[in-house]
């Protein structure tokens, strides 16, 4: 069983409103083996919502807006489901300023990315709980 972004599976939860459907990660959804989640949306903010990215520690909101404490509660939530599941994988969004697992925005809502994790990574991590993208999936499967 694996943990997911639910914007991977099509729930529209992004910032925007829309999502981030992949194949693999609706397949997964369907056959019963990831079980959804959005922390951005668990921690309180609101769909769809300012876009944030990290800034050091904190996140930032696009209108200068400090939301770190509403992506902390997010994160939390998102470990108590994994720790409930059992979950030792967590397939979550790549870039995310809760997701992400090997690069995120730098703050100046440029697109550009710099190397680091977003919060919900981080937590999981230090719980244990393995974080890779749905690309990494993919390719963990094309290799069995």
């Amino acid at each position: 069983m694996y943990l997911i972004s639910a914007c991977l599976i099509g729930e529209n939860v992004k910032y925007d409103g829309g999502n981030n459907l992949h194949s693999l990660a609706r397949s997964l959804y369907e056959s019963g083996q990831a079980i959804p989640v959005c922390p951005e949306v668990l921690g309180g903010l609101s769909i769809p919502r300012v876009p944030s990215e990290m800034v050091g520690s904190r996140v930032i909101a696009a209108d200068g807006t400090d939301v770190t404490a509403q992506f902390h509660r997010g994160a939390e939530q998102t470990l108590a489901l994994a720790k409930k599941h059992h979950i030792k994988t967590a397939i979550l969004q790549a870039r995310s300023p809760s997701c992400g697992s090997q690069t995120v925005y730098d703050g100046s809502f440029t697109g550009r990315l710099i190397p680091g994790q977003g919060i919900t990574t981080r937590l999981l991590e230090a719980h244990g709980i393995e974080v890779i993208t749905i690309d990494e999936f993919a390719r963990r499967q094309s290799e069995k």
